[in-house]
């Protein structure tokens, strides 16, 4: 008998598909659940399930608001019987060091225990006078329906009459005695539910439960909403010591150092007088720990100090506020904007309240400094977008940066600058140089005639940093860099700072990551507005804003890189700040590239038409004459000294010391023209340079330097 053989194994040489046998293979059946097993997953998908969750969290909120609305109501009840109200506030006062606070509430608890006592004596006479008026009320009434009674017999002739007012009102007594009999029984039963129901009710319209039982429409996931008892149990958790201590002395009064909680833009403002012991340093170090303990992020607390002592002003945001667009600037959307350097302010952007944040540029030096990509050239930019919209203010521009962000000012400003490299940073050094030398000019010429008004001069130099580290030495031994006496870039900024003011030439300065080396002490101290976005570390914000404004709250090194682009803390006296503050935060427009050109072309609408000076290579040849009428522009005349300075910005090289006012005469009078005079000041006029050059293409020849 032949029995068939199943092989195992894989057979390596797998037969044609035709002669194939079907190998048919069998899975062996799982191994069974065991019954705890699948009990447990049971259970567990049970009370994990949402409705369960549902369920456990109406169960738990109902039952503690019976439980804490029982609480509040007892509290209460025990407040109106006891002096318990007034100690707690007397406990207050004193731990808050108000003694005068202190004293009224004490004349308040004596008032309220002298006339408690007067009613506790009165209980003790009140039983016989009572009897007395019950007995004396009960004879009166008896007497009056007999009265009536009588009355009635005359009236009717039957004498049963006179009993009949007396009868019917002990019946009426005996029928409310029958209905307290009837309704005593069912009250007894039901009145244990209405005041478990009252007591509900209590604590339903007071939340009486924490944030997780309460329904999904109630409860906040993002932040709690700030009331007095949250702020005071912030305080007191925030680690210490003599703040919790004071705090529990105080009882459920700790609120009392509490000022009005305003609504202040998009969250809200409160000022807290810290009991004594606990200096405001103390909060102002634990701002992360004061966040997390009022359900908000670190940036969306800030701590100032106002002029009160012993107070911090705590500003809580609404939770995601921050993280929200503020919106375009007046600028972009109002194209009837105009300018006014004296008296008008810059809208840059918003402060933390939500209200328009706007500054004043009016003879005030600027610093605007921050980490890399956060915004400081386009702060800076915005600044200068609105004040090109008065025509009469001049700009000399430094772009070291040199990727286009100021491209838009050409045409606009007189100079404009642009490139990273070391020779870009020597011509933005001499740009400041002959800023200094025009700062001169015109302090003489106010010391002749004080009444004299010049045009406003914005010297402008964004990546300033790269100016004060340039490793450059002149031909006269002077580095262009460096931050003492023989820098070339630091002098220069140091005179603008110290004199430029009074003759409206003034320095604005963009700078990131400062340090002592690329950002010196005596310059980033001249500046009379400093603006700080986001730094690293607290000393790099004193550098940027001084020691007093940070000891005062302010707190750029706590801003968030990369997430509070374009966030400010500025410091000056050109912005609106609260009382008591040193500082305030600023979230500034953001004005991109194309509506920046824009704004731009209303500029350059605006003005006569100005011919932007570029510096070009070393040592090229140059077309004197040409280069004259390039530098006029479409200006009909200027004075010889405005042309000379022009073209000593057009090529510092070519057109230095040697060329003066006689040279520039003898060069018109070479093709039959020459400077002329205008109300005793010599100028050039535009038409006698072209109608020279003209002439000398006629004949044929060109006047060149080197």
């Amino acid at each position: 008998m032949s029995e068939n053989v199943v092989h195992l194994h894989k057979p390596n040489d797998l037969p044609a598909p035709d002669t194939a046998p079907t190998v048919l293979t069998v899975v062996p059946d799982a191994p069974p659940v065991p019954l705890w097993v699948r009990s447990g997953r049971a259970v567990r998908t049970a009370a994990t399930h949402e409705s369960t969750r549902a369920t456990v969290r109406a169960a738990a909120r109902h039952s503690l608001y019976t439980l804490n609305g029982g609480r509040i109501v007892a509290r209460r009840a025990w407040d109106g019987r006891t002096g318990s109200r007034y100690e707690r506030m007397i406990r207050a006062a004193e731990a808050a060091g108000n003694l005068e606070a202190a004293e009224e509430w004490e004349e308040r608890l004596q008032r309220f225990r002298a006339a408690r006592h007067h009613r506790r004596m009165d209980l003790l006479h009140s039983p016989v006078e009572a009897a007395k008026g019950a007995a004396v009320g009960a004879g009166m009434s008896i007497g009056v329906l007999v009265a009536l009674g009588v009355v009635m017999a005359i009236n009717t002739g039957h004498v049963g009459d006179a009993v009949t007012p007396l009868t019917a009102t002990i019946d009426f007594i005996a029928l409310l005695i029958r209905i307290v009999q009837v309704v005593w029984g069912p009250a007894l039963s039901i009145g244990p539910f209405l005041a478990l129901l009252a007591l509900w009710s209590v604590g339903r319209k007071q939340q009486a439960v924490p944030n997780w039982a309460l329904p999904a429409n109630a409860r906040s996931d993002e932040g709690e909403p700030i009331t007095p008892s949250i702020v005071v149990k912030a305080l007191r958790d925030l680690g210490v010591p003599a703040l919790a201590r004071a705090i529990k002395e105080m009882g459920d009064a700790g609120a009392s150092m509490l000022g009005p909680i305003r609504i202040a833009g998009c969250g809200v403002e409160v000022d807290v007088t810290l009991p004594s012991g606990v200096a405001t340093n103390e909060v102002q170090g634990k701002r992360r720990k004061l966040a997390e303990n009022l359900t908000r992020h670190e940036h969306e607390v800030f701590i100032t100090i106002p002029e009160a002592a012993r107070t911090v002003r705590l500003w809580v945001a609404d939770s995601g506020a921050l993280d929200e667009p503020i919106g375009p600037s007046p600028l972009v959307t109002d194209e009837s904007m105009t300018a006014n350097y004296k008296t008008g302010k810059a809208p840059w952007g918003q402060d933390l309240r939500g209200d328009a944040a706007t500054i004043s540029l009016y003879q005030r030096h600027l610093l605007v400094t921050g980490l890399s990509n956060q915004g400081k050239t386009a702060a800076l930019r915005a600044l200068a977008l609105w004040l090109s919209l008065d025509r009469s203010v001049q700009f000399w521009i430094a772009d070291l940066k040199g990727i286009g962000d100021w491209a838009m000012f050409e045409g606009i400003a007189q100079v404009l600058i642009e490139g990273p490299s070391d020779d870009h940073v020597i011509q933005a050094t001499e740009m400041v140089e002959d800023a200094v030398e025009e700062m001169n000019r015109r302090i003489e010429e106010r010391r002749r005639d004080p009444s004299i008004v010049f045009e406003p001069l914005i010297v402008l130099v964004d990546e300033a940093q790269l100016a004060f580290m340039c490793p450059v030495v002149g031909e006269d031994k002077r580095p262009y860099g460096g931050a003492k006496a023989t820098s070339r870039y630091f002098m220069g900024v140091r005179k603008i700072h110290n004199q430029g003011r009074a003759v409206d030439v003034l320095m604005w300065q963009g700078t990131q990551d400062p340090t002592d080396q690329n950002l010196p002490k005596l310059v980033r101290e001249g500046a009379h507005t400093r603006a700080s976005l986001v730094l690293g570390t607290e000393s790099q914000a004193r550098m940027a804003l001084g020691d007093k404004a940070v000891d005062g709250g302010a707190a750029p090194h706590l801003l968030r890189q990369g997430l509070d682009k374009g966030t400010l803390v500025v410091a000056s006296d050109g912005i609106t700040i609260p009382a008591g503050q040193a500082s305030i935060t600023v979230r500034t427009h953001f004005i991109d590239e194309d509506p920046a050109k824009e704004v731009a072309d209303r500029a350059k609408a605006l003005r006569d038409g100005v011919a932007t000076l570029r510096v070009v290579d070393q040592g090229e040849e140059r077309d004197a004459l040409a280069d004259v009428a390039s530098v006029l522009g479409d200006a009909p005349r200027l004075r010889t000294n405005e042309v000379l300075k022009r073209l000593h910005g057009l090529d510092a090289k070519v057109y230095g010391d040697q060329w003066t006012n006689d040279r520039l005469k003898s060069l018109l009078e070479e093709h039959g023209e020459e400077p002329k005079k205008s109300h005793g000041v010599m100028v050039v006029h535009r038409d006698h340079v072209l109608r020279a050059l003209a002439h000398r293409d006629e004949n044929g020849s060109a006047s060149v330097v080197e």
